[in-house]
């Protein structure tokens, strides 16, 4: 299967130029690009559809650049925005492209000596560029009629309130020029980026020809939406980054095992590196016993591999576990720090342990788990609760400091999914 066959199986095109011509080239190795700009000094998992796809492309024998936009980022790119972004600084732009370099790292690789993938940032040749040069070598190519013409500038020139600045209106000449000037240069002869970017991306192709008199193309990929209607990469808490600092490995791999079962088979499609056999098995496990939910752990245990490692994940996996009553054995504090996040919290003060400490049913009331005394002798004698998650049958019990986790802890269970943490101040 051709890597341009394999895109169309996953839904990953949603428009090309040169159909036909674009699979013919496709068939000999081919230098492409991707570019993203460095707002933040974290990818997160917006970010991730075309750096994949960079790497199906690099699987393929192709050579794949990551474009950092030091001077398009200086800027901000008006597509799919609503007002002007805040200008960054050129410090703030350097340190964000370090960050993310590494980050790369774990996409794309860039020691292998057949096809290495690039990161190469514009500024290196667009900041030497006068703004008078610019205007007569670049501007002179591009009618304001044909600007205009252009979703992402036609949107905003609506909004009369918010508009949009000569400076936002110049990007799409910023990102054509480094089409052309990867041609010329680099021997680029793709882009791809998100379907918000087909403006962009041909008037890259048409520079390119107006001053090389060559042939180039473009790729879009389908801007991924939830199917009830979210912006994907968003929750309730903000953005899932690629950085266990910003984003924890447990709460990444939460993320891709709560899909909406209606998005489980084409993230598979969309995100991994699943061969098409397998996920036409898992496609076939979902729809036969949805409750397994096989499609959404392969998910998400593919997703937490390739972004954090295998120990990682398995952490994870085992964390997320704890919840259905898996065993604390070996569990880090770190990732039962992310479990608290997820149940009900209520404080103990230490002093009630001291001593023969606190009896359990007081610890259950305070808990909220249970409502009086009576019922949480009722519901241990009925083999309903759990401390640390081991199930405990003496109503007598008394909870010490030798039962806290970290030594500040106390999980309780009543039931199979009633959860609170008792924390000891």
């Amino acid at each position: 299967m051709s890597i341009f066959e394999e895109l169309e199986w996953r839904g990953l095109i949603a428009d090309c130029t040169d159909k036909v011509e674009l699979q013919k080239k496709l068939t000999a190795p081919t230098v492409l690009y991707a570019g993203f700009d460095p707002t933040a000094d974290c990818l997160h998992v917006g970010n991730l559809v075309p750096l994949i796809a960079l790497r199906r492309f690099q699987l393929c024998g192709h050579h794949p650049i990551a474009l950092a936009g030091g001077a398009t980022g200086s800027i901000g790119d008006p597509s799919g925005k609503s007002q002007e972004r805040q200008l960054l600084t050129k410090e703030v732009l350097d340190g964000n492209i370090a960050s993310v370099k590494e980050q790369l790292k774990k996409l794309l690789d860039f020691e292998t000596k057949t096809n290495p993938a690039r990161l190469l940032d514009n500024a290196t040749w667009t900041a030497p560029v006068s703004f008078l040069d610019f205007l007569r070598d670049i501007g002179k190519h591009f009618s304001v009629n044909q600007m205009i013409a252009k979703e992402s500038v036609r949107a905003r020139m609506e909004d009369r309130e918010t508009g949009i600045s000569y400076t936002e209106f110049s990007y799409m000449l910023l990102q054509a020029f480094d089409f052309y000037h990867l041609r010329k240069e680099c021997n680029c002869e793709l882009q791809i980026g998100g379907s918000d970017q087909w403006g962009n991306i041909t008037a890259g192709i048409e520079l390119t020809r107006k001053k090389m008199s060559a042939q180039v193309y473009g790729l879009t990929l389908p801007l991924i939406m939830n199917t009830d209607g979210t912006k994907f990469g968003k929750t309730a808490a903000g953005a899932v980054w690629v950085d266990a600092k910003k984003t924890s490995v447990y709460r990444f791999y939460q993320f891709w095992i709560r899909t909406d079962d209606r998005d489980a088979v084409r993230y598979l499609k969309i995100f991994t590196f699943l061969g098409r056999e397998e996920i036409a098995a898992l496609e076939q496990q979902h729809a036969e016993k949805p409750e397994a939910r096989a499609a959404h752990k392969a998910l998400a245990k593919a997703m937490t591999d390739l972004i954090h490692g295998e120990n990682a994940t398995a952490e994870a996996m085992r964390a997320s576990e704890i919840l259905f009553g898996g065993a604390l054995e070996g569990i880090s504090e770190t990732t039962f720090n992310d479990i608290v996040g997820e149940v009900p919290t209520k404080e103990l003060a230490r002093t009630a342990l001291d001593g023969a400490g606190t009896p359990l049913v007081e610890a259950l009331v305070l808990s909220g788990l249970c409502p009086s005394k009576g019922q949480a002798r009722k519901d241990i004698e009925g083999g309903g609760v759990n401390i640390n998650n081991l199930r405990e049958a003496n109503a007598q019990r008394h909870v010490t400091a030798q039962d806290l986790l970290f030594g500040k802890y106390l999980l309780l269970r009543k039931g199979k999914r009633n959860y609170v943490v008792l924390t000891v101040k």
